[in-house]
């Protein structure tokens, strides 16, 4: 049966939504018909307990504010109530009506979301393999079209006082054998660097790093295999642009396998919950407990 498999860790998933309505519910008397305690308020037949807000005292405040927040609290809730009462005397019935109907439908979604969420918690297989990956960009990469220019590249900032900055250059536009190694030896006389260059960057992100370049400069400067320095008072920017893709050309698979991940994880979910509906449903006409009557 469905419910069976709602097991420990499920429960403990919904635990927390659960309490925060019971506490809440709580206040506005709306579960408890004999009191447990003795209560500390009352408005009409409605009573607030200690224990209702209680979960709502915080533990560090003196005994003097302690005392001021829970007259506080009390007032809030007999001020509730009030409002609530009236609103039941001088609201029409039809509007009273149409507000049952809708507490009665939030309730139910927020129980049966809480509920759901508990069971998709659940689902062991979170992991998209790199088959599933590809198989899905190959066929949907028409429909991932970049929005904005993306780089490939390599930079380093040195100090406008750089002694080196010749040999630097050399080995950041070579970028072969021990070239990297070489720049990881003097890289912590760089002020700024980025080495991966099969690494997809927004163009905003590189206009963010390197301070000279601007939005209205950038088609001069990123440009596919070309190297450039630029200067400003901080310091000289080193650049050898590898790559350039410019808007609404396919994205790569590096650049986007977050999102696509997230999107097969969200399609595994959808098809999960309506699973788990259909079983609901089939369950509850086979034990007799949904039946729909004929009429006329």
């Amino acid at each position: 049966m469905i419910l069976r498999n709602f097991n420990a860790r499920g429960q403990k998933a919904a635990l927390p939504l659960l309490l925060i309505l019971f506490v809440f519910a709580g206040c506005d008397g709306l579960f408890r018909e004999q009191p447990s305690e003795t209560p500390i308020a009352r408005v009409g037949e409605s009573y607030l307990y200690m224990e209702d807000i209680q979960p709502r005292l915080v533990g560090s405040l003196s005994e003097e504010d302690s005392v001021s927040f829970v007259n506080n609290l009390i007032n809030e809730w007999a001020t509730r109530q009030l409002l609530l009462s009236k609103a039941r005397i001088n609201l029409p019935e039809a509007q009273l009506a149409d507000f049952e109907l809708l507490i009665s439908d939030y309730r139910a979604e927020l129980y049966s979301r809480a509920y759901k969420e508990a069971l998709v918690a659940q689902i062991a297989d979170t992991l998209v393999g790199e088959e599933e990956l590809l198989a899905f960009y190959e066929k949907e990469k028409d429909n991932f079209r970049l929005q904005e220019k993306i780089v490939q590249l390599r930079f380093i900032e040195i100090p406008q006082q750089f002694i080196n900055k010749e040999e630097v250059t050399r080995r950041l536009k070579s970028f072969e054998g021990n070239d990297l190694k070489f720049l990881d030896s003097v890289g912590v006389q760089f002020k700024k660097l980025h080495f991966n260059d099969s690494l997809w960057v927004p163009v905003a992100r590189v206009v963010e790093e390197i301070n000279p370049l601007t939005y209205e400069n950038e088609a001069e400067y990123l440009n596919k295999s070309q190297f450039f320095q630029l200067e400003d008072s901080t310091g000289v920017y080193l650049t050898k642009v590898v790559d350039v893709l410019e808007p609404n050309e396919v994205a790569p698979l590096n650049y986007i396998e977050p999102t696509l991940r997230q999107v097969l994880l969200n399609r595994r979910k959808m098809k999960y919950l309506r699973s788990l509906e259909t079983d609901l449903m089939d369950e509850a006409i086979r034990e007799k407990e949904f039946e729909i009557y004929e009429t006329n």
